[in-house]
């Protein structure tokens, strides 16, 4: 795991095939511009991760309808690469932008949702307000209790974060509560 280099090797030679074979504004294109943005980032070149990012939005903007959900998709990229960049507000607006596509695209409660509400929630809880982040993370852990089995890694991933979220606001109790509902899981998976 994590051997970017030979990652980047493959999306880039897939990016030469499909520069070839597809025209310049086919969604192909950018899901091969979007999957070396995403390496990039990854890597922690985000001002390399971002210049693919743009090129993917840019082919997915003129060649998909204004609702398609793989826009929501190039929204999700941008607000991840911010995140890690500590640029809060930016992800934020990203993260609007994705959500918005989304509501337009898929009925409330779909799975899709679940992503996005999670990087709201950690985008909110490096911001510190803790609130907002509790209240994203357990719209997520909604939607993956409907949605997923009862004890898949997303649930122990999430119940992880709502324990986090409950350790900074200094709530201990609960914070152990979660914590120890992450660990079932991941010890019985």
């Amino acid at each position: 795991m994590g051997d970017y280099s030979k990652a980047l090797e493959f999306y880039e030679k897939a990016l030469e095939i499909d520069e070839k074979a597809l025209p310049s504004n086919h969604p192909g294109l950018a899901t091969s511009y979007n999957n070396i943005g995403q390496v990039h980032n990854d890597m922690g070149d985000y001002s390399k991760a971002l210049e693919f990012y743009e090129k993917d939005l840019e082919i997915t903007k003129k060649a998909l309808p204004a609702n398609h959900p793989d826009l929501a998709v190039s929204h999700l990229s941008f607000a991840a690469c911010y995140e890690k960049m500590g640029d809060y507000t930016t992800a934020l607006k990203a993260l609007k932008n994705a959500y918005q596509i989304q509501q337009k695209a898929f009925e409330e409660g779909n799975p899709a949702f679940a992503s996005t509400y999670s990087r709201f929630g950690r985008v909110y809880r490096n911001m510190k307000d803790y609130s907002k982040a509790l209240d994203y993370f357990q719209k997520c852990l909604t939607i993956f209790q409907r949605t997923l089995p009862e004890r898949h890694p997303n649930q122990a991933i999430t119940y992880s974060n709502i324990g986090d979220v409950h350790r900074l606001m200094g709530d201990y109790e609960k914070a152990i509560e979660f914590h120890r509902k992450a660990l079932n899981i991941q010890e019985n998976v």
